[in-house]
């Protein structure tokens, strides 16, 4: 598939590129970012390179990954979300923001726009959202983004080669008021 790029009230939603390199390792130097995300620590910048040039064209490229950046009108990178294809229908979301753009709900608006391009154009049914215990910034996201929480998941996340106990939460297109593409029948309660 080839990249697209979406917008919001505040926001550009495109692809990451070589163009970005510079802006994606400075982010990545945050020591919050590389505590609670998959980035490699420390994030150097073959990292970023890499991962502008490698590895973020090869997701759009064979539709397993799509990863939008979050620039402001001006230009600036306020973080990235990305959709990794986990199974068929189901999606799951990744994001971080830069600690500069922190606190603006820039993320929180890419969520919501990115999952509904994700249920309406590459026919995800279910888009979750893990993080480690503990990282309750990006559950304040996910949870104002309209996500689900589902409960912990022991020893679910491998960070840097130790186990860890993460929280999951789900969003489904019927939560934005959207169709999903195959029939769902909900667990009586």
């Amino acid at each position: 598939m080839e990249p697209v790029t979406l917008t919001t009230d505040r926001l550009v939603l495109r692809t990451v590129g070589p163009q970005d390199t510079e802006a994606v390792y400075a982010a990545a130097q945050d020591p919050d970012i590389q505590r609670w995300t998959t980035v490699p620590s420390p994030y150097l910048p073959e990292h970023a390179r890499s991962f502008t040039e490698q590895m973020v064209p090869a997701g759009w490229a064979n539709d397993s990954m799509f990863t939008f950046g979050l620039f402001l009108p001006a230009g600036d990178l306020a973080g990235v979300v990305g959709v990794t294809m986990v199974s068929p229908g189901v999606g799951e979301i990744g994001f971080w923001g830069t600690k500069e753009h922190r606190g603006r709900g820039y993320t929180t608006e890419a969520a919501v726009a990115v999952s509904r391009w994700a249920f309406t154009h590459r026919a995800v049914d279910r888009m979750e959202w893990r993080a480690e215990v503990g990282n309750t910034a990006s559950r304040a996201v996910a949870q104002r983004a309209g996500f689900t929480m589902e409960g912990t998941l022991r020893a679910a996340l491998d960070h840097r080669g130790v186990r860890r106990d993460c929280w999951i939460a789900s969003l489904l297109p019927s939560d934005v008021s959207l169709p999903s593409t195959a029939p769902y029948l909900p667990a009586r309660t």
